[in-house]
């Protein structure tokens, strides 16, 4: 068993934000005991000592945490490398001078579409103008960027517009993500899924500024499963290179695998370590040996991992599945329907989308 190469820390769930794709759990509330500056100390030390290199401020908004900047100092002086993962919200030039003296390494910052109207539509709330602001104050102190577009049936259609904006901004890589059907997108799962004609555009697209970028900008492009014939493996395996900690100390494979039955596993109540080696939600899935058929007889099961075991849930109910993206699942009908559905020409451009509630709330230290 290898160590974890990189821990992604969610700070909090508060955020200013509605996006309708969010993929945070649905039950929210569950999560407001969020871990003391203290706690999250210790945690990043455990990390360093399992052999985490890389740490990943998220949330939620992290920037809704007073104390993130104690937090960043903490991780830097381990010596683990600090990206955080922000709407921008609050990312002011102050706030920003802050978080570079207490080391932070790295900046991400999500924007949902190229124009005013139609972020900001996205979002929720008004935040365009001031994801650009952000993006001016990153690179002028010296941070690289990169620029996340969660791409959906809104905004796909748009992606040279995108990669212009990215591009004008500095953006040192673009992250084109598909979304992915969990949380409040699997809600709106109907109304964000694009279509095969939507997806073959947005190729031509990346192809040409992969090309034409190659030098300067590094262009990521993730397609959606439903599109894919073979599952993708899931964070390079179940508990194999990475952790999640939840803002209650929850400890995770993956960001999802909150939803799934299994027990849970707190740095309130264990170590790190112990959790990584022992505990059942980093075991269950870990490996081969748990697979069914057709994974188990599988030329690729060292290779996708029998796919994504929160999607085999949230398609099939059974964690355990073979993921149904795969051709060879016997659950592929549950994708090729929704597929089909994005794909019907009845199918109406304006469905209504369900927004994650707006959960700001007090900062915590």
């Amino acid at each position: 068993m290898d160590s974890p190469f990189g821990v992604l820390a969610e700070l909090t769930y508060r955020c200013p934000l509605a996006c309708a794709y969010c993929s945070n759990p649905l039950n929210l509330a569950d999560y407001t005991d969020e871990l003391t500056t203290g706690e999250w100390r210790r945690v990043l030390r455990e990390a360093h000592d399992l052999g985490v290199l890389q740490c990943h401020l998220s949330g939620g908004e992290p920037l809704l945490r007073r104390d993130l900047e104690e937090i960043v100092a903490e991780a830097h002086d381990l010596g683990l490398y600090t990206n955080l993962v922000t709407s921008a919200l609050g990312f002011s030039r102050p706030r920003a001078e802050k978080l570079r003296a207490a080391g932070l390494d790295h900046v991400q910052v999500s924007i949902q579409a190229d124009e005013p109207v139609l972020s900001d539509r996205i979002a929720g709330t008004p935040s365009f103008r001031r994801k650009i602001e952000a993006m001016g104050v990153v690179k002028e102190l010296g941070w690289p960027l990169t620029l996340n577009v969660v791409l959906h049936r809104r905004n796909i259609g748009r992606v040279a517009e995108l990669l212009e904006l990215a591009e004008e901004a500095g953006a040192d890589r673009v992250e084109l993500a598909n979304t992915q059907y969990y949380g409040w997108a699997w809600r709106n799962r109907d109304a964000l899924l694009p279509s095969r004609a939507q997806l073959d555009a947005a190729e031509v697209v990346v192809r040409a500024a992969r090309e034409r970028l190659r030098d300067r900008t590094e262009v990521v492009y993730v397609l959606p499963d439903y599109y894919s014939r073979y599952p993708k493996p899931c964070m390079g395996g179940w508990a194999a290179r990475q952790l999640t900690v939840t803002p209650n100390g929850d400890v995770l494979p993956c960001p999802a695998a909150q939803s799934l039955r299994l027990p849970r596993a707190s740095v309130r109540e264990e170590t790190l370590e112990r959790i990584w080696t022992d505990a059942p939600v980093m075991t269950a899935f870990r490996g081969t040996d748990w697979m069914p058929e057709p994974c188990r007889s599988c030329d690729r099961r060292e290779l996708d991992f029998g796919g994504c075991r929160c999607q085999a849930f949230q398609l099939t109910g059974e964690a355990a599945r073979t993921d149904p993206v795969c051709h060879l699942s016997p659950d592929h009908h549950l994708v090729t329907r929704a597929v089909e559905a994005a794909n019907a020409e009845s199918r109406a451009a304006d469905a209504p989308l369900i927004p994650r509630p707006h959960r700001a709330g007090r900062s915590r230290a």
